[in-house]
């Protein structure tokens, strides 16, 4: 890492401030270079005039020096606050370039912050995800995660396993011996403890997954029940076409909205009911891959028309996944006169309205789901990776309990190397050079 490497760490486009970042050893000497400066005070804003390898003045900036290791990377750091714009930040980011920095790779900057040991990979997937963060309830999480509460949680763990492979450890030295049962009883409760907490804290974060990607709202029904009014009561316009011809969406239309804190993606669904061509059919597969995607089901039934065999399909549908996701059930149409039977669904205590005038209690009830569902302060996993390691972990758990009881330690032990290389990897694992390349490659530009 002895190159010198410099980006434009904010959004492209016309603002008002823009950050070009320059980190590593010429650092300091290229900003000299391009301010005719030959001292920089460590984390003190100084205003300077920025010139190109020609002397052409480019921009009068504010120039903050970051003096190694206190910096993101742990490397020098110098940050250019120039005027915003489509050409004066390029100019003064060719400007480095001209004085000897390369140009950073996407995720570069984070990258050089986790092998310079200044944060670990929870932190640096925290970083990414902060950016792109769909509630204010996630940037929360994810704020606690960047100032390392998963990897004290891990370190935790971590250690826990560790002083039971010591135990086995010792205990191999005297295999001859039968051990004591209450040791083997002590390892057992340790073990089947470390088991149980991430096991909740891979539940826990399997149910929160819409805090960070945004919740995924179906709204499903049979033609004509009045989803696409639904949707754009929802939405404030008319996103869908509105027909009293039954059949009118046969595609799913997603819109995103924002509802309290969350940001919600929610999706019109074409109507269930048996296909009568090939595009209808496929609507209909398209409207089940939505449930399944889906974290909350809105089940609209037409208060207006007694329950037909179209409604029992939507009821059967329901009950297959109301122990998977979130139901709510809404009798739409309840200005008119009401012949539905709303006896088979009162488990699921319908809300009776009308979406055309208002949707004030439905928003109210999806926010309380997507509020409670943030209710809780356990840890929770954000990336695929991270429920892969904890996925492992549990399965290299599981796999020792059987060779413990029957003391074939050795064995024991081997799954419980396993156990602690794929905990340990959710904060820093020994990989190699390529599979960082691809983590980091993710992350924007300049960050």
């Amino acid at each position: 890492m002895s190159s010198t490497i410099a980006a434009i760490a904010t959004a492209h486009g016309i603002g008002s401030i823009a950050i070009v970042r320059l980190s590593g050893i010429k650092a300091l000497s290229i900003a000299k270079t391009m301010t005719h400066r030959q001292e920089f005070i460590p984390r003190h804003a100084t205003l300077c005039a920025l010139y190109n390898h020609h002397q052409t003045l480019l921009d009068e900036a504010i120039v903050l020096y970051f003096k190694a290791p206190l910096s993101f990377t742990a490397e020098d750091v110098v940050e250019f606050q120039c005027h915003g714009g489509l050409i004066v930040a390029r100019q003064v980011l060719q400007a480095t370039l001209d004085a000897g920095a390369v140009l950073a790779q996407p995720g570069e900057f984070s990258k050089r912050a986790f092998l310079n040991g200044r944060i670990d990979l929870s932190e640096a997937e925290a970083i990414a995800q902060l950016i792109e963060a769909k509630s204010e309830d996630a940037a929360t999480i994810l704020a606690k995660q960047m100032k390392g509460s998963l990897r004290h949680y891990v370190e935790t763990l971590r250690d826990e396993l560790l002083n039971i492979l010591a135990y086995s450890e010792v205990s191999i030295d005297y295999a001859e011996e039968d051990l004591p049962q209450d040791l083997i009883e002590q390892i057992m409760t340790k073990l089947q403890n470390v088991h149980g907490t991430l096991q909740e804290t891979l539940e826990v974060s399997q149910r929160r997954i819409g805090l960070m990607q945004g919740f995924r709202v179906s709204i499903i029904g049979k033609p004509n029940v009045g989803k696409s009014s639904l949707l754009n009561v929802l939405v404030s316009y008319s996103r869908a076409i509105v027909s009293d011809i039954a059949g009118t969406t046969r595609d799913t239309i997603e819109e995103q909205i924002k509802i309290g804190s969350h940001l919600i993606n929610i999706v019109d669904t074409a109507g269930i009911r048996e296909a009568s061509d090939e595009i209808e059919r496929i609507g209909m597969e398209r409207t089940l891959a939505s449930v399944h995607e889906s974290d909350i089901v809105i089940a609209l039934f037409d208060g207006s028309s007694a329950r037909d065999a179209e409604d029992m399909a939507i009821i059967e549908l329901i009950r297959r996944f109301q122990k998977m996701k979130e139901i709510i059930v809404v009798i739409n149409k309840n200005d008119l006169e009401q012949q539905f039977d709303v006896q088979e669904l009162a488990e699921y205590k319908p809300l009776q309205m009308s979406c055309k005038e208002s949707s004030r209690e439905l928003v109210a009830t999806l926010q309380k789901i997507m509020d409670t569902t943030n209710s809780s302060d356990e840890i929770m996993l954000i990336s695929t990776r991270q429920v892969e390691a904890v996925s492992k972990t549990l399965h290299a758990i599981e796999a020792s309990f059987v060779p413990l009881q029957e003391q074939e330690l050795e064995i024991f032990s081997f799954h419980l190397n396993e156990a602690l290389h794929a905990i340990a990897s959710i904060t820093r694992p020994f990989e190699n050079d390529e599979m960082l390349d691809k983590m980091f490659g993710s992350f924007c530009l300049g960050k």
